[in-house]
């Protein structure tokens, strides 16, 4: 799966890490696109693989569209051979039989036609200047979930399973086949972590005991087949440690579990709504929820972070401003969210973006609440998680409507600093050595020297492509995540960004401001940043401003055993208790009448 681009953006440095499974002696007990949504047939849900055949090679396909809460679809992409899982689907259009999508990430789009029967989609794969034919085709109900017909052991075939301890809870694919020598050969996915195809050794089944390990880990399964081949039994062990591990035969990744995302019927009222921007003759989607009674009550805009967020910030299989909005109108606060320019069910374009263009989209959101009859226009507050923490004060700092703010994760660092530093923390909690960091923070400060340089798009991507070419630091990249990387490094965000220093606008921002940060945040990491942002607020002259660290917490304020982004998505928590209390007994005291 491709690496997870979590709020801030990550670096190069990002997608070298190596991946662990958490042990208990470092443990602790408790960032892509959406696409914009349109309602789809029914009989298109589901899964659909194709071929798409690329020169002398075949890279193999398997589009999921699924059904988000709101009845709306949704849809990602796997390539098999490449290893790569979970691709975000953008720009879905269906009308009658004609489908159309995009996969921004990686450059391509599809033009199809379903069939009439629903059991295939034949249309046109373009990349580039290239476009080859490719169809998908709805795979037989449960295909994954029996014994492959040629198989020469039990234990082949697609196996479903999730290690669970510590506040974590982390799914596993497990695939199952033979070679050309009649031998074993097997390869273990883990999705939440992002990782896909490690590969693995001494495969073995003896009777009904089948045996695997996985070097890249240190990991060692051995399991008992059930009489019927449809589960297997058994125990991981990594670094000392054994847990039970039982896998189920199935196509089908086991669900999430989200203990914190709310149940409907809620206990308050939420709407659905739009308002414009005027300024950027754009038109933002959202959800308002109000707490019962009659009002006027006291209301928090919420800012995402880094990446085309929808708008509850969804990220690995969370949706922390879901849980967050539920919380706080839970309390008596009206809360809005919503999707970011150009996402979800908001008109605008996200890539041509910068965070002074978000800035512009909250003051929008800011006047539409002004004009609600159930919110008091002098108790609105804004609550930024990280990027959001730029912009909650760049709003702030320029408008007397904004009553009191909230920085979650938010830099005091300026852009380059944040990012080489959070390069360096992420690399050495993944093992790292000093001499590769050195060597990957050098390369780093090369890339936004040219960034700086070359003015011209086009240009600055191939001069980045030349320089991962030369430096070696490409090696360790699927060519579809690299060039994710350079697209990302050659658009305005990211100009705009690497040297955007948030202390002049901290400075000016004077109204009541709360700011935590996690201790484990490696990506706006907590001392550095919280720092700079106590001093800019008494250099200002804020007289009501709190800065608070929160222990064991990382970047989405959730306990994690190492605060590595790798651990988001495995971690059941989608926000600590205590920074949600943290921030609701804030607000709650200061929007107290």
């Amino acid at each position: 799966m491709k690496p997870i681009r979590v709020c801030l953006t990550l670096t190069f440095a990002f997608l070298l890490f190596y991946i662990v499974f958490p042990s208990p002696t470092n443990s602790q007990t408790p960032t892509g696109h959406k696409p914009p949504i349109h309602h789809l047939p029914f009989t298109f849900e589901g899964n659909w693989s194709g071929s798409l055949q690329a020169g002398d090679a075949v890279l193999h396909l398997v589009l999921h569209v699924s059904k988000a809460e709101d009845g709306s679809f949704k849809a990602t992409i796997d390539s098999l051979d490449q290893g790569v899982y979970g691709i975000e689907v953008t720009s879905l259009i269906q009308k009658d039989s004609h489908l159309q999508f995009a996969v921004s990430s990686v450059g391509a789009s599809y033009d199809g036609k379903i069939l009439a029967d629903h059991s295939g989609i034949e249309g046109v794969w373009s990349q580039g200047s290239v476009g080859l034919p490719l169809t998908f085709h709805r795979p037989a109900a449960g295909a994954g979930a029996k014994k492959p017909s040629d198989a020469i052991a039990g234990a082949e075939g697609v196996w479903q399973g999730a290690l669970e301890a510590n506040g974590m809870r982390l799914r596993l694919q497990l695939h199952v086949s033979h070679d050309d020598q009649k031998l074993l050969v097997a390869a273990l996915d883990s999705p939440d972590q992002g990782v896909s195809g490690l590969p693995a050794t001494k495969v073995s089944q003896k009777e009904a005991v089948f045996h695997f390990e996985i070097p890249v880990v240190n990991g060692v399964y051995e399991g008992t087949l059930n009489t019927a081949k449809s589960a297997m039994s058994g125990g991981w062990t990594q670094n000392g440690v054994t847990r039970d591990l039982k896998f189920q035969r199935s196509d089908q990744l086991l669900e999430l579990v989200r203990p914190q995302n709310p149940v409907k019927p809620y206990p308050y009222r939420e709407e659905e709504l739009a308002f414009p921007n005027d300024q950027a003759k754009i038109s933002l989607a959202g959800t308002l929820t109000l707490p019962s009674g009659q009002g006027p009550f006291p209301a928090a805009i919420l800012i995402g972070g880094s990446g085309p967020h929808d708008r509850d910030e969804t990220i690995a299989g969370h949706r922390p401003f879901l849980v967050l909005a539920d919380h706080l109108t839970r309390k008596g606060v009206a809360v809005l969210r919503c999707d970011k320019r150009g996402i979800g069910k908001s008109t605008g374009t996200y890539y041509q973006a910068t965070s002074e263009d978000f800035a512009s989209d909250v003051q929008a959101a800011l006047s539409y609440l002004k004009s609600r009859k159930e919110v008091d226009p002098k108790r609105i507050g804004l609550i930024g998680h990280s990027e959001g923490g730029l912009v909650a004060p760049m709003v702030a700092a320029r408008s007397k409507d904004v009553a009191w703010i909230i920085l979650l994760a938010a830099p005091g660092l300026k852009g380059e600093d944040t990012l080489l530093l959070q390069s360096q923390l992420i690399l050495r909690t993944a093992g790292v050595n000093d001499e590769q960091i050195a060597k990957t923070r050098e390369f780093n400060k090369q890339v936004y020297a040219l960034v700086r340089q070359e003015g011209d798009p086009a240009k600055l991507q191939t001069k980045l492509n030349q320089l991962v070419e030369s430096s070696g630091m490409g090696a360790a990249l699927l060519p579809a995540d690299l060039q994710s990387q350079v697209r990302l490094m050659t658009s305005p965000w990211f100009r705009f960004f690497l040297d955007y220093d948030p202390v002049p606008v901290l400075q000016k921002t004077l109204c009541p401001v709360l700011a935590l940060n996690g201790e484990k945040d490696l990506q706006i990491a907590s001392k550095q940043n919280l720092e700079q942002i106590r001093k800019a607020f008494q250099q200002g002259g804020n007289t009501d401003f709190q800065t608070t660290e929160l222990a064991g917490l990382n970047h989405l304020f959730q306990h994690g055993p190492t605060g590595s982004p790798t651990e988001y998505g495995g971690i059941e928590e989608t926000i600590a208790p205590e920074a949600l209390n943290s921030i609701s007994d804030w607000v709650l005291k200061h929007t107290a009448l």
